[in-house]
């Protein structure tokens, strides 16, 4: 392809990302093909003699676009936000039009340093201490590829200044502490380091928060019995149902265990300390003061497009300690004489890739008002469906609901005397309908044995009017689950009976 062939590919191809776009809220929310659908329609072996780029362009559209499950559609409430702008899909062009490796400052210098200050911006942007700041030249931050990247540095750079501070220790006695709700990313560095992972029990009457006093039960245990914290993996915004570890009675405890090394993931609801009135409550006070090392992803709910991981740590040296492995062949002026970052010792990969043009791009074009706004917007709209849910007969909220997130379950009022086991096989049943529908996406989770749904708000094109549509869709799903609980007999007919004219 020459660049007159390439500029009339570039054309089309923008032409038809803007369709896509244009045309998601009229696509169903969920691809409908079944596994192993397109090695069916592909050929067994790539082409022995390069094909029109015409032919491949247009079998993206056939074969691609089917299969993929819309993020960015108004009606996806699963999972967690990700963003996609058209600022976002022009930065990455622009960053594989040049493929830097981006190993070290040499390697291309803007890439390193447009890293450092947007690093700094978003800092900036959500209130973190300067501590945490790159012109610090102390702490500074990183972008990794995902949360759990973010993570499993943390652990190895926790896991080494704690193995220099206690030379004596054996791998076997070390311990990372999670809870029953952090996300999975805890026990995945856990298997991956061959560490042992203890969850800390969290409960429906504490919203699910980790409490300074099982911290400090556990730590008690955990040391008497020969065994060595070392890390904490706190969370603000978990999954499952948004909960906020009360990092102010963590540290409280975790002071006197200066070896317990704190980090706070904080995936995807860190980005609204963008909004300082949520400061406060999701716990940044205790943040700035206390904590190691703190993640955010500014590719779920930050206007970012996926990757972009970030990861601020207090002190940068306990990652380069852990991390750097320098061979004659990497070494560089400006890196050996420290007046350059070199991220390579920041994250456990070499190559990297220039994630920080999307950032700039973002950050830029939206502006502190814009990202602000856009989360405001969402926790506006899930605040009118958690109120909802709250006046309804037919729901119940199961937890607090947190910023843009609401957690409920299938509870009619008028049906008081089901108990949890009969509530839950009622909510799978109602969420296998949800499931099976094209023009909703929602995800189920499980809180200390209550199943339920989670609605998380996030895409930027959802209205006031798709939200009131999703309930409406959840009612009449609801209302077809009770009859057929009613006719296989597991709901006691005659009550459910009553509930189903009620609500007709």
């Amino acid at each position: 392809m020459n660049t007159e062939q390439f500029r009339s590919a570039g054309y089309q191809a923008i032409d038809r990302i803007c369709e896509y776009h244009d045309t998601l809220r009229d696509r169903p929310v969920s691809s409908q093909v079944e596994p192993g659908y397109l090695r069916k329609l592909l050929p067994s072996s790539a082409p022995i003699e390069g094909e029109d780029f015409q032919l491949i362009a247009d079998d993206y559209q056939k074969y691609i676009i089917p299969g993929l499950t819309h993020w960015q559609h108004p009606s996806f409430y699963a999972y967690f936000p990700t963003s996609s702008t058209f600022e976002g899909i022009l930065a990455e062009l622009y960053a594989s039009s040049t493929s830097n490796p981006g190993f070290n400052w040499a390697a291309s210098p803007a890439c390193t340093e447009l890293e450092a200050v947007v690093m700094d911006w978003t800092a900036q942007l959500l209130g973190l201490d300067k501590a945490f700041y790159n012109i610090s030249e102390v702490g500074g931050g990183v972008i990794q590829t995902s949360a759990s990247d973010s993570v499993l540095v943390s652990t190895v750079a926790a896991r080494s200044r704690y193995i220099r501070e206690h030379p004596d220790v054996a791998m076997e006695k070390l311990v990372i502490y999670t809870t029953t709700q952090t996300h999975s990313l805890g026990k995945k560095s856990g298997l991956v380091l061959g560490l042992t992972v203890r969850a800390l029990d969290v409960t429906a009457q504490d919203n699910f928060a980790l409490r300074g006093d099982t911290l400090k039960v556990a730590l008690e245990e955990d040391i008497k019995a020969g065994l060595h914290p070392f890390i904490l993996i706190g969370t603000v915004g978990t999954t499952s149902s948004g909960a906020v570890d009360r990092l102010d009675e963590i540290a409280d405890v975790a002071k006197h265990y200066p070896s317990l090394w704190l980090h706070v993931d904080a995936a995807w609801a860190g980005v609204a300390f963008a909004c300082p009135e949520y400061r406060e409550a999701y716990q940044l006070p205790a943040i700035n003061e206390y904590v190691d090392s703190f993640c955010t992803n500014f590719h779920k709910w930050g206007l970012i497009h996926f990757d972009g991981s970030c990861l601020w740590v207090r002190h940068r040296q306990h990652l380069i300690d852990a991390l750097d492995i320098t061979p004659e062949f990497l070494r560089a002026k400006n890196g050996n004489a420290a007046t350059a970052i070199d991220y390579r010792n920041w994250h456990v990969g070499l190559g990297r890739r220039f994630r920080s043009l999307k950032f700039w791009f973002g950050l830029r074009a939206r502006g502190v008002k814009g990202i602000q706004k856009y989360i405001t917007d969402c926790i506006k709209l899930n605040n009118k469906f958690s109120q909802s849910i709250y006046e309804s007969e037919l729901f119940s909220v199961v937890t607090k609901p947190s910023l843009a997130i609401t957690v409920f379950r299938l509870a009619p009022k008028s049906l008081p005397h089901l108990r949890t086991p009969e509530l839950n096989t009622l909510n799978r049943a109602f969420y296998a309908r949800l499931a099976a529908r094209n023009d909703i996406a929602i995800t189920q989770t499980d809180l200390n044995g209550v199943f339920c749904i989670r609605m998380v708000i996030g895409s930027e094109k959802t209205l006031e009017s798709d939200v009131e549509h999703a309930l409406e869709l959840m009612k009449d799903e609801a209302m077809i689950s009770l009859k057929n609980w009613e006719v296989i007999g597991n709901g006691r007919g005659r009550k459910t009976s009553v509930i189903l004219s009620q609500t007709h």
